[in-house]
């Protein structure tokens, strides 16, 4: 895959089954190169393979049917906008716009009658993000902050944002258009972000909330006569890492807490779900520990309580072994289980589980399921593999039978190289589990030992761009899940808490040693180091105690602690529980205080609106690289946040390519990418 191919990649959101089960539809998204932004449409697909392109708007995502079918509802943005609510006949026809939210529209459910639509969207105050003509973000008020959370990456400023819930009727879809706004339509952009909805040109939203918080994942009761959703509210809220399902009456009153009742263990909750029969609410929470901000490599768990109640809360998933965290959603199966996904040993793997706790595995094997649904007896996932960067499949007998073929634009235009599973023993004996990716050619090649962030994170067999576009430039790449990575248990992910840059870093080298010593057709001289976030972290404490690197790459990484508190989204609370708070502690684990020992030519590449690691973080390790005489860059993208690499702009995402190419053509040259390619 070369770097000008990622318009190829085709993801896949969570399908929606009808619930006779003879048909699904699916979003399908992937990077466009003219429009700079993702586009994509819904599908619908039999489960004999057929398929038809369900709309045509710019960017139509998170389809949802109605309880009877008869309904489909989705979310569509236009180009630069934001999403919006819109409704169809599950047959097919125009969309309806339901709302004109200024900021956007998030999570929805349908109501089991179908008549209204619960959702969440960020409430704008008055004077801020273009609620006042003529008053930019340079001219806004200033903000006062008195507490710690107040900033989250890729969105910004959150207390004066808050996310609220809301509901909305659903017009009759065969009605007569909204004639009073017809010749109104034009001026949309003239008349700002919610002025549909005062010309009366979508239906009149109802605000259920106002409470000073985020309120999340809206969902019905399995009557209607409810609405669970997720909210921090407790005193300390701001100082806590603790988060509460809540339920309130369709009209927003009678708010109920459920959740962290007992006084016991501190759980950060999320995904509300009730069982089809009402009986049963299902969660997903993690332990937080008696201080509620311990997160460090504690596995997201499955929970139930009685609907009746609260106080018989129990955890059905053994949290040392199973993280059903990674994909944040509950899908009811029946009326007393749900499937959820598991992550482990870079799989995602399918889990059905019962309100008794049984659990039998569904999908499993070298795929990572990334959304599923079931109706009629029938269970549909979208998932990805070593070749399919998102697909669609029926489960039958514990198998994928697919049922689309979106990647294969990827398979006919690109050679996707093998991901060999390996693992090798750390210097204790630990097994360092990975994969390594081979270019063509017999070789010797040079090798990327690529590490990913987190820590509590994993690699997979996921479609994998990046190893993709290293081996089509003729990079041998190695992948690896170090102690403090996920999918191995919670005591593998906790042991370097207080420990980073001890056993993670054994674990990489040793993952290294063992492929160079199995594979002839890696170089063992020619060997170059990279990663991302934590993965920066760990790439720059490996060049400043491992010195056998010709070159490295330090992206949007964690580099010194000390200023990471404070100015990180999540500074507060993040740093210390991985360091400790002892000073010398924390300059044992420090990468910028052993700056001192690099000598590896270092590319630094940092994104200016990054809010999880700061852009200092990387200014700050490029002077001072600069100034003790290593050859270094600073590469910088103006407008991206912390998930550049992952959903930045397409062009974007295409110019960190070639200039991560362009840098390691210079210090590991291969045929395919050689020492006098063109500078982008």
């Amino acid at each position: 895959m070369k770097p000008d191919q990622i318009d190829l990649l085709t993801t896949t959101g969570s399908p929606t089954l009808h619930p006779d089960g003879s048909r699904l539809v699916v979003a399908a998204t992937r990077p466009d190169f003219r429009a700079d932004a993702y586009v994509g449409q819904l599908w619908e697909l039999t489960l004999d393979g057929g398929r038809r392109r369900l709309t045509r708007g710019f960017r139509d995502t998170a389809p949802r049917y109605s309880r009877d079918g008869g309904l489909l509802v989705f979310l569509r943005a236009a180009q630069g906008g934001k999403p919006q609510l819109f409704a169809m006949h599950a047959a097919g026809g125009e969309p309806v716009q339901l709302t004109d939210q200024p900021l956007g529209v998030a999570h929805f459910d349908i109501s089991p009658d179908a008549t209204t639509i619960v959702f969440a969207a960020r409430v704008p105050e008055h004077g801020r993000y273009g609620t006042v003509d003529g008053v930019g973000a340079g001219l806004e008020d200033p903000r006062l902050i008195t507490g710690f959370k107040y900033r989250m990456n890729g969105l910004g400023y959150t207390t004066d944002k808050r996310s609220q819930l809301f509901t909305v009727a659903v017009p009759s879809l065969d009605a007569e258009p909204y004639i009073a706004a017809v010749g109104r339509l034009k001026q949309e952009h003239q008349d700002g972000p919610g002025a549909l909805e005062e010309q009366g040109a979508v239906p009149a939203a109802l605000q259920l909330t106002t409470a000073d918080a985020d309120h999340l994942e809206p969902a019905f009761s399995a009557d209607g006569q409810r609405i669970l959703f997720t909210a921090a509210l407790a005193q300390d809220a701001d100082s806590t890492l603790v988060s509460d399902l809540h339920s309130i009456a369709p009209d927003g009153g009678d708010r109920r807490q459920l959740t962290n009742l007992d006084g016991g263990t501190l759980l950060g909750c999320s995904a509300p779900r009730p069982s089809s029969d009402g009986a049963w609410l299902f969660f997903l929470a993690s332990d937080l520990s008696p201080s509620g901000l311990d997160f460090v490599a504690r596995n997201t768990a499955l929970y139930v309580q009685p609907t009746d109640d609260p106080q018989g809360v129990r955890r059905l998933t053994d949290a040392e072994t199973v993280d059903v965290g990674d994909v944040q959603e509950i899908i009811a199966d029946g009326p007393d289980s749900v499937l959820v996904v598991n992550r482990s040993r870079g799989r995602g793997e399918l889990l059905r589980v019962s309100a008794a706790g049984r659990s039998d595995t569904l999908v499993t094997g070298p795929t990572v399921v990334t959304g599923a649904a079931t109706a009629a007896g029938t269970v549909v996932v979208a998932y990805t593999d070593p070749s399919t960067a998102g697909d669609v499949a029926v489960v039958e007998g514990g198998a994928l039978r697919p049922v689309s073929d979106f990647s294969a634009d990827l398979h006919g235009r690109t050679r996707v190289a093998e991901l060999q599973e390996r693992s090798y023993p750390a210097p204790d004996g630990t097994p360092v589990h990975g994969w390594a990716v081979l270019p063509e050619g017999e070789g010797p090649h040079p090798v990327l030992l690529v590490i990913h962030g987190g820590p509590f994170a994993q690699y997979g067999w996921g479609y994998f761009d990046e190893a993709q576009v290293y081996a089509a430039a003729g990079y041998a790449v190695l992948l690896c899940n170090p102690r403090g990575a996920a999918g191995y248990g919670q005591a593998h992910g906790r042991v370097i808490k207080e420990a980073m840059g001890t056993v993670d870093l054994d674990d990489v080298l040793a993952f290294l040693d063992g492929a160079l010593a199995e594979f002839d057709a890696m170089d063992d001289v020619r060997l170059g180091v990279m990663g991302g976030s934590y993965g920066g972290y760990l790439t720059a404490w490996t060049i400043a105690h491992d010195h056998r690197f010709q070159a490295a790459i330090v992206e949007r990484g964690y580099l010194d602690p000390p200023s990471f508190v404070g100015s990180s989204d999540i500074g507060w609370f993040f740093s210390e529980q991985y360091t400790g708070t002892d000073p010398a502690h924390v300059a044992e684990q420090n990468p910028f205080a052993k700056i001192g020992q690099v000598r590896t030519p270092a590319l630094v590449i940092h994104s200016e609106e990054d809010l999880r690691c700061p852009i200092e973080q990387a200014q700050r390790y490029y002077t001072a690289l600069k100034k003790q005489g290593v050859e270094t860059e600073l590469l910088v993208f103006p407008g991206e946040t912390h998930e550049l690499s992952r959903s930045g702009s397409p062009w974007h995402r295409r110019q960190r390519f070639e200039h991560i190419l362009r840098w390691w053509a210079r210090h590991l040259p291969t045929a395919a990418n050689p020492a006098d390619a063109p500078v982008p």
